[in-house]
């Protein structure tokens, strides 16, 4: 199979399985359950950034790197901050919601620039021979992913319908990137300038964990802590045995 098929191919598995992934927060009307979901998230997006995101881009791009990592909390904060408006716990008809999306918007968008770099990484790993490798990899990240946001989404009462087309447009970052990869290489080398878009990131990941979803657990999650730091320690969990079960992926997350 030539290379490009093959990476429509994993393109499209991908985001059929970020489709499956937000399918379950969406099943259940139970609040309590919806905020279990976001505490998740929080773990999910805590790990991702932690234990995938960090190590690569200090790998990448080396220190200096790292130092980016407050460029996208504080990017993120000013969008949320100027633009989006940080979500607000008052009633619908409150002047803020009346006006302005919430931090579900924040997480989309996000998610959704590390998602591309997901592509780069695929269509890089498909032309260094271990495409199968990344495929595996970006599938076992995306379904927690997709599952997150899909929670946020719903959190902030958005319907199925919106929330499953934002996802989808999630997903298909995938492709995106796949073809984003292929343009640039042509004029650029990808390795000089990932660890440092890594480490921007997981900058944004870090403040909607710290920003958004746990004080909002928090504020709704009274009575059922213990539950609630379970679900927090299943998502770091998740993402930290999938750090050690795929140790030689070629891309973003490792």
């Amino acid at each position: 199979m030539e290379p490009a098929a093959r990476i429509l191919g994993y393109s499209f598995a991908i985001v059929a399985a970020a489709l499956g992934g937000a399918l379950w927060p969406l099943l259940t009307d139970e609040r309590r359950r919806l905020v279990l979901f976001l505490s998740f998230a929080a773990g999910v997006m805590l790990g991702a950034a932690f234990f995938h995101m960090l190590p690569e881009a200090l790998e990448s791009g080396g220190v200096r790197a790292v130092s980016i990592v407050p460029a996208g909390f504080l990017a993120l904060f000013l969008l949320e901050r100027y633009v989006l408006v940080h979500a607000c716990e008052e009633p619908p008809s409150c002047e803020e919601h009346a006006h302005h999306p919430a931090f579900g918007m924040t997480a989309f968008l996000g998610l959704s620039v590390h998602t591309l770099f997901d592509g780069v990484a695929l269509a890089s790993s498909v032309m260094k021979g271990v495409g199968a490798m990344a495929f595996l990899a970006i599938v076992a990240h995306k379904v927690p992913s997709s599952l997150s946001l899909a929670s946020i989404l719903k959190a902030e009462g958005r319907s199925r319908a919106r929330v499953l087309l934002l996802v989808l447009i999630f997903g298909l970052m995938v492709p995106l990137g796949a073809a984003l990869y292929h343009g640039v290489e042509r004029v650029a080398h990808w390795p000089e300038h990932t660890g440092y878009a890594l480490a921007f990131s997981s900058g944004t990941f870090l403040y909607i964990a710290v920003s958004d979803l746990l004080p909002h657990i928090n504020r709704h999650g009274q009575g059922r802590r213990l539950p609630h730091i379970g679900g927090l320690l299943l998502g770091l969990l998740i993402m930290l045995a999938l750090a050690w079960a795929l140790p030689d992926r070629h891309g973003p997350l490792r």
